[in-house]
């Protein structure tokens, strides 16, 4: 079937103070595991750039609780 709407699932990452960083950090994924695997090994470089949180978006919606992104 061509022309089919993807599914869009990307992260939003925020700082401390809840701003939202440059939304280039996370590139778009046409899966829920694509996504969470990319995040998954890239936690602790976001952390240390700053985010603060994540927050997993389906097509502009938050598909699941936020995630604290903090190195222990």
């Amino acid at each position: 079937m061509s022309g089919a709407i993807r599914p869009r699932w990307e992260w939003v990452l925020v700082d401390d103070e809840g701003r939202r960083l440059d939304p280039a950090l996370s590139p778009v994924f046409t899966t829920q595991y694509d996504a969470e695997e990319w995040l998954g090994e890239r936690w602790r470089a976001l952390a240390a750039a700053g985010a603060t949180e994540a927050r997993l978006m389906h097509d502009g919606v938050q598909a699941t609780p936020s995630l604290p992104l903090r190195v222990p």
